[in-house]
């Protein structure tokens, strides 16, 4: 039942548009769109075979400071997996190992490497509503994204402003994390993400 109501939040997400972000995180600056990237929000494994589910990301440039920045999306900060997965695993975390955390999630069918478990366990993280359920707590982004996810026909997603809603925004959390940090560092930070993109990008 767990597993069925946490694939269904995460498979809601395949196909999502991201597309507003209103003013610059860093300075408060207007922006303007600069381009659309897909991001792998997760990778499921559904019959043996694994499914990787995308979303679409639209990212601007600022008119004030030039930096990039993304639409409001439902990732925290450096981090490549969806905000509900992170939810799930800082949930788990709190009442067992980090260890058996990571093997419940990878028992739900959700493929997430060992080393991003490890980046993962020490980071500061807002409160996660919870709630019990079967034995277990679950954050409330995954309970409500599931609850969407029912509503939606056959073929569809999740709508980004819902999916934001329900996710608690947690790009929001990235904007404030990132003004505390020196300029010099968000910058180089900035630039290591844009290589490694550029570098994923097929020719």
């Amino acid at each position: 039942m767990i597993t069925g109501i946490v694939q269904t939040a995460v498979c809601a997400f395949d196909g999502a548009e991201f597309m507003k972000r209103e003013t610059c995180p860093f300075c408060g600056g207007p922006v303007q769109g600069y381009d659309t990237r897909e991001k792998k929000f997760a990778v499921l494994l559904e019959e043996d075979r694994e499914r990787t589910i995308t979303v679409r990301v639209r990212r601007f440039t600022c008119r004030s400071c030039k930096r990039l920045c993304n639409a409001d999306e439902p990732f925290y900060p450096d981090t490549r997996i969806g905000s509900p997965i992170i939810d799930l695993y800082t949930t788990l975390s709190a009442t067992m190992p980090h260890s058996r955390a990571a093997r419940v999630i990878d028992a739900m069918g959700i493929r997430i490497d060992r080393t991003s478990w490890r980046n993962y366990q020490d980071r500061a993280m807002p409160e996660i509503p919870a709630t019990e359920m079967f034995g277990m707590r679950l954050p409330r982004s995954v309970l409500s994204l599931s609850t969407l996810a029912a509503r939606i026909p056959e073929g569809g997603c999740i709508m980004g402003a819902e999916a934001l809603a329900a996710c608690g925004f947690p790009s929001a959390y990235r904007a404030t994390q990132d003004l505390f940090l020196p300029a010099q560092e968000r910058d180089d930070r900035n630039y290591e993400e844009e290589k490694e993109e550029r570098q994923a990008d097929p020719p």
